[in-house]
């Protein structure tokens, strides 16, 4: 009975790591407003459940006097129960409007969805005049959720000096495996705003352990530019 009685603040607890990141017990407490002995017991519950996660703190600077206190991060297994409950929700709402409305009405949600690819882009990228496109979308889709990043395409297919954007984590990856047109709208929206074709060379939704999508070094968007300066 208590135990049901403490799972919203137990809630609370996981959800303040997932929103601020690692935390510590005091940190807790304090943003929380609860007692350090009642954020202890529920860290010792998620820990448990293996939900969170004890780590050392990344040392900053010298080391004070005692050891530093451990932070509490969220697990894969801890990220996923939040995921579960919106992804469940978001799978039915999708359902019924494929049913009710028919596959269009999907497609018109997805595209919906991936507007702030359009809207974000040129804002960010007149923000950041030295980045590339790649680094541009990275800023943009971690922005909305995503764990972005940018690498240098592999060997064989970086003739002309492309990038890789890699998205880590994909907020909608469990609902996109059910309804594919989520990935596609976004890939469309890629192309739109580089002015060039792109591809996603690996999914989250598809099984992989992260979604990769190659830009081209040099999309035709930076070619009207030089055009015009030129």
């Amino acid at each position: 009975m208590g135990h049901d009685s403490d799972q919203p603040t137990r809630q609370r607890v996981a959800r303040s790591i997932l929103v601020n990141g690692p935390s510590t017990a005091a940190a807790l407490a304090e943003r929380l407003d609860l007692t350090p002995a009642a954020v202890r017991r529920h860290l010792d519950h998620l820990l448990e459940e293996r939900a969170v996660e004890a780590r050392d703190p990344r040392p900053v600077g010298s080391r004070g006097r005692g050891r530093p206190a451990k932070v509490f991060a969220l697990t894969e297994h801890g990220r996923d129960g939040f995921d579960q409950q919106y992804d469940d929700l978001a799978n039915e709402a999708l359902r019924f409007l494929a049913e009710t409305v028919g596959p269009e009405a999907v497609k018109a949600f997805a595209e919906r969805r991936a507007s702030f690819i359009e809207e974000k882009f040129p804002q960010v990228a007149a923000q950041h005049p030295d980045a590339s496109p790649a680094e541009v979308l990275a800023m943009v889709f971690s922005d909305e959720g995503y764990a972005a990043s940018v690498r240098q395409l592999p060997r064989p297919l970086n003739v002309l000096g492309g990038e890789q954007l890699c998205q880590q984590h994909c907020p909608v990856s469990h609902v996109a495996h059910e309804f594919p047109q989520l990935c596609e709208a976004e890939t469309e929206a890629i192309s739109r705003v580089l002015g060039t074709h792109v591809q996603r060379l690996a999914t989250i939704a598809h099984g992989d352990g992260v979604c990769t999508t190659c830009i081209p070094a040099t999309p035709a968007i930076d070619r009207e530019k030089e055009q015009v300066t030129s």
